[in-house]
């Protein structure tokens, strides 16, 4: 069975006359037959899915992978294209290849999920930016020349431009460029601040030990904020070193009993 490929001409040398054969495809049942002119149908139009892909193929995914993403958005078409609308299959089988190869980037090229509206931006500013680096030299495109060409507020211009570097992912122990010294991104990296739980405690506590006391209140400050010894602080009060325990340990439980009520 033949798709009787014609000599009629056509946008592109890769788009064959096939109207004839979906016509037939149209009208036939289910079965070997259908089967066998659809896998024809298919076959005669890879050349131009494989154009298609082609237009991809410096996004950073292999040309071979491109093409069988190519080759099922084209069985996709084939499968959904009506003839009764009286609309060439060329015009609407390449917005729909197009569209899974540009799904599959959307779905499995992004390290992390990106909302779809960034990539679109991210696309709209990269096709910017490559427009203006043919007219302008010496420099990069700013953000208001990249806005202006794409039609984008300076607000999504930026948006696209940081989306630009989110394509990947860098390994924590990967090497900054530039480094002589094995210096990587985990180094740059911050940690837990240990005095943070010390300020979360100085808060609890505060109006706890401002209600004590004065005396308790001046032992407390002497011992934990002046750094005496219990026996200097007896001295200083002629008290006994005991008693000057026995006030630490009431007041330090107190004020603990009290912030932990309020946190249950």
């Amino acid at each position: 069975m033949s798709t009787h490929t014609s000599t009629k001409q056509h946008p592109h040398d890769d788009a064959p006359d096939t109207a004839e054969a979906f016509r037939r495809l149209a009208a036939l049942p289910a079965g070997p037959e259908r089967d066998a002119l659809r896998d024809e149908i298919v076959e005669a139009w890879l050349p131009m899915a494989d154009r298609l892909a082609g237009r991809f193929r410096s996004r950073g995914e292999s040309l071979d992978d491109l093409r069988q993403v190519a080759a099922l958005g084209l069985v996709k078409a084939v499968d959904r294209y009506d003839p009764e609308l009286g609309n060439a299959f060329e015009s609407y089988a390449v917005p729909t290849i197009t569209g899974e190869i540009k799904r599959h980037f959307r779905d499995h090229m992004w390290t992390l999920h990106v909302p779809r509206r960034v990539q679109d931006l991210r696309n709209r500013v990269r096709f910017a930016s490559q427009d203006l680096s043919q007219t302008i030299s010496g420099r990069r495109p700013t953000v208001a020349e990249i806005a202006e060409q794409a039609k984008l507020s300076e607000e999504d211009a930026k948006t696209g431009l940081e989306a630009l570097e989110s394509f990947t992912a860098l390994s924590l122990d990967a090497e900054l460029p530039g480094s002589e010294d094995g210096y990587s991104l985990s180094d740059a990296l911050g940690s837990p601040d240990p005095a943070l739980d010390t300020v979360v405690d100085r808060e609890a506590v505060k109006d706890r030990l401002a209600a004590l006391p004065e005396r308790e209140r001046a032992i407390l400050y002497m011992r934990f904020f002046s750094d005496m010894t219990q026996s200097r602080i007896a001295e200083e009060l002629g008290i006994s070193q005991m008693h000057v325990s026995r006030l630490i340990s009431r007041c330090c439980g107190r004020v603990r009993e009290q912030v932990m009520r309020d946190v249950a």
